[in-house]
């Protein structure tokens, strides 16, 4: 097998150049790559706690902390202690984080634009649908 018929080092290589686009559109916003996946999952839904915020970001929960950290430091999330659980926090959005969603998901469908731009609309709406039925199964 050759690199060019690896599931793996074809999957790897586009997430590498992917990231490395979206990255250059966040730093706009003063945000680097590794944030994303934390403000897209808040968008999704807040008021979720950090172990179950790490789970969705697949992210150790050391590394959600200073993820977490570093958002907080920049005003777009509130921690707030759960009731029942001193140890646990739940994860909230601030208006100014909740105020960038649309232009950071506008970056992020211009990143999409550009890499799937050689395939039919047939083509894009079939290779998302593989790697959906891909990622269900891993």
């Amino acid at each position: 097998m050759n690199r060019h018929e690896s599931l793996g080092y074809l999957v790897s290589h586009l997430n590498i150049e992917l990231q490395n686009e979206l990255d250059l559109h966040l730093k706009r916003y003063q945000l680097d790559i590794k944030l994303w996946p934390v403000l897209f999952a808040l968008w999704q839904e807040e008021g979720i706690s950090q172990t179950e915020l790490s789970k969705r970001c697949d992210v150790a929960n050391y590394t959600m902390t200073r993820l977490l950290d570093q958002l907080q430091v920049q005003g777009l999330i509130t921690r707030h202690q759960e009731a029942d659980n001193r140890r646990a926090f739940q994860i909230f959005l601030t208006d100014e984080a909740k105020a960038l969603e649309q232009d950071l998901i506008c970056e992020a469908e211009r990143v999409n634009e550009k890499f799937l731009s050689n395939l039919s609309d047939e083509e894009q709406q079939q290779f998302v649908l593989l790697l959906n039925k891909i990622n269900r199964l891993a």
